[in-house]
């Protein structure tokens, strides 16, 4: 065991393995090393998650292993962060009082100093002492550490919170209302990273289609940002996720057709092909608006990629309202989908709907993931033959023998090649289709 060592444990989307990153930094910065394993750390945090119950139960999971493992090892420190940490600390106090402290969402900058108090072994009560009370809204956008270790692809924030308040989801409770980072900001943070060796970068927002509206600078729309960012020398390409119907412009469609180093790929969450469901969701759209978007998008760039996520068992979802599901599924063919069953979220207004029995939902995602695997698996068989522009970003896990990198329409492909490839721009052409994307050979 080596005092000057720590793990971070993750679960949830993309904005928390970035919120992870930032925490690894801080630490790091404090003269801490990375931990092959939990168990030999000295200083675990838990990145936690809310949106489903599932990742909830994992973190208290862990925690009670680690009740165990402390038990041995009083020295030391865990701490928790996260959408959980910021929606149930009072519970985790009550449930796991060997934990050192809990963060909120936006306080990740203050992970060195908790940390440092603990090592030297202040007070149990003041490190447990959480910067932000219970259900507090956060309005501030979090502080974050320069310099940042190089790696090939980066997700970058450009927006925190949610002004939604969709009647499923906890993301304005754990995360706040909207907020958008300063574009200048966003923009020196990417060149920076294109400095250090990063050639993509995957811009995150709750609904980052409405980045802009509330800076202090003045209106800045998230097209206009693309543009900006378009222009970084070293730059090779730009994803996002996710954007939100309702607010989805014309100018996004025309950025991501017109500025080459926008990929083609368009993440869009559906979540129901029953406007029913939508209104009770609160999803402030139509299935007909969603279509328009598609048909605009695809009349524009007819090798779009596009992929979304989708909820099943909704309170109230009739098997008709889930059939209209599976039709507009198989009228759109989604190049890929997230699928989940619904999961009551403690607060949230569908939590107290009426609940349809877990059996049900089971069985609709299972036909749901069915058909769209057919879907994918057609999708992919389509591209054999044709030529893609790929981004090499190593061996495959499954077969180190092979490279493996996403098309610019976010499409996995595995091929031979030698290791100098890597971090490179290929072309290769398609040879065969699998459900979980394509093989092929460099051109």
């Amino acid at each position: 065991m080596n005092r000057g060592t720590y793990h971070v444990q993750t679960w949830g989307c993309q904005m928390n393995e970035e919120d992870s990153e930032q925490i690894a930094l801080y630490l790091e910065r404090i003269g801490l090393q990375r931990a092959p394993t939990l168990e030999s750390a000295q200083v675990v945090i838990l990145n936690t998650c809310s949106v489903r119950r599932k990742p909830e139960d994992k973190a208290f999971s862990y925690l009670g292993q680690l009740a165990l493992l402390k038990r041995t090892r009083p020295d030391m420190v865990i701490g928790v962060a996260g959408c959980m940490a910021q929606l149930r600390a009072d519970e985790i106090r009550q449930r796991a009082s060997h934990v050192n402290f809990v963060i909120g969402t936006a306080q990740i900058a203050l992970v060195p100093g908790l940390v440092e108090e603990a090592l030297q072994g202040q007070r149990f009560q003041k490190r447990m002492a959480l910067p932000e009370r219970r259900g507090a809204v956060v309005t501030d956008i979090p502080k974050r550490a320069v310099g940042r270790s190089p790696k090939l692809k980066a997700f970058v924030p450009i927006q925190y919170g949610c002004d939604k308040f969709c009647s499923f989801c906890v993301v304005p409770t754990t995360r706040g209302r909207e907020r958008s980072r300063p574009t200048e900001e966003v923009v020196a943070e990417v060149r920076t990273l294109c400095g250090q060796g990063t050639r993509e970068v995957t811009l995150l927002g709750q609904t980052v289609n409405s980045y802009g509206k509330n800076l202090a600078e003045g209106r800045v729309s998230f097209a206009e940002l693309l543009g900006q960012l378009n222009e970084v020398d070293g730059l090779e390409r730009i994803r996002f996720t996710s954007p939100y119907p309702r607010d989805f412009r014309a100018d996004l469609i025309s950025a991501i057709r017109d500025y080459p180093k926008v990929m083609e790929h368009l993440h869009m969450p559906l979540q129901s092909g029953s406007d029913e469901v939508l209104r009770r969701m609160k999803r402030l759209y139509t299935t007909d608006e969603f279509r328009k978007i598609v048909s605009e998008t695809r009349a524009a760039m007819p090798g779009v990629g596009l992929t979304t996520d989708v909820i099943v068992g909704f309170p109230g979802e009739t098997e008709a309202q889930f059939e209209e599901t599976m039709a507009l599924m198989h009228e759109i063919e989604f190049d890929g989908a997230y699928m989940f069953h619904y999961s009551p979220r403690p607060g949230t207004p569908a939590a107290t709907m009426e609940q349809i029995p877990h059996a049900v939902k089971l069985d609709r995602l299972h036909r749901l993931m069915a058909q769209q695997n057919e879907i994918t698996l057609k999708r992919n068989m389509a591209c054999v033959g044709q030529v893609f522009e790929v981004l090499v970003e190593g061996p495959s896990p499954k077969d180190r023998r092979l490279l493996q990198g996403y098309t610019r329409e976010f499409r996995m492909v595995h091929f031979p090649g030698p290791a100098d490839w890597v971090g490179k721009l290929k072309a290769v052409e398609v040879t065969s289709a699998h459900p979980w994307g394509v093989s092929a050979k460099a051109c």
